[in-house]
């Protein structure tokens, strides 16, 4: 029995949790940058940053989502 990590072993836990993990990920980012568009723009200025920050995270979490999406089926 070795101590290093087996590549089967990481490969098979990432290709089953990944997908599931960022969707829901991106769902939520983007409830929050629809929660909080409301009240950024009655407030300050400077409050507009929040629902942006919210809607660019959900985008990556949708593109990292995408990207796993993609490694699976390539092999």
């Amino acid at each position: 029995m070795s101590n290093e990590p087996s590549e089967e072993r990481w490969s098979t836990f990432t290709e089953g949790f990944v997908v599931p993990i960022a969707g829901l990920l991106a769902l939520l980012f983007a409830t929050m940058a629809g929660m909080s568009v409301l009240p950024a723009l009655s407030g300050s200025p400077s409050d507009l940053a929040t629902p942006v920050i919210f809607a660019a995270v959900a985008l990556l979490s949708f593109r990292v989502r995408q990207r796993a999406i993609a490694a699976r089926e390539d092999g």
